[in-house]
């Protein structure tokens, strides 16, 4: 799980990196913002997943569901923030970085 939590991170400031070099400081933060939409509710979930692992009995399906559903209402209200708080917004940059992240377990696919 933290495997994956820190490609997301790394693949979101590379995304940023290249929004940058292509629009400009307001997408190479808009970029970033997208993408870390998408890893913290993950390394949230991931963090809670895993000190449920912990408890006597392990972790049980429903803390997954629950924590699943919590993930999701947290991305949509980092989107609503990002879209609310940053004015120079690019949706495309945001989109973009969301969607990279998002994405980014395929590199772990092909890796082995």
């Amino acid at each position: 799980m933290l495997r994956l939590v820190s490609l997301q991170l790394i693949v979101t400031v590379v995304a940023g990196l290249v929004a940058g070099l292509l629009g400009g400081w307001a997408a190479m933060v808009s970029a970033i913002f997208g993408g870390l939409c998408c890893v913290v509710p993950n390394a949230i979930m991931a963090g809670r997943l895993f000190l449920n692992t912990k408890r006597p009995g392990g972790a049980d399906p429903i803390s997954f569901f629950i924590w699943e559903f919590i993930k999701i209402a947290l991305t949509v209200a980092l989107i609503g923030a990002a879209a609310t708080l940053y004015r120079d917004l690019n949706w495309f940059a945001l989109i973009g970085g969301f969607i990279v992240a998002l994405k980014s377990y395929i590199i772990l696919l092909f890796r082995h």
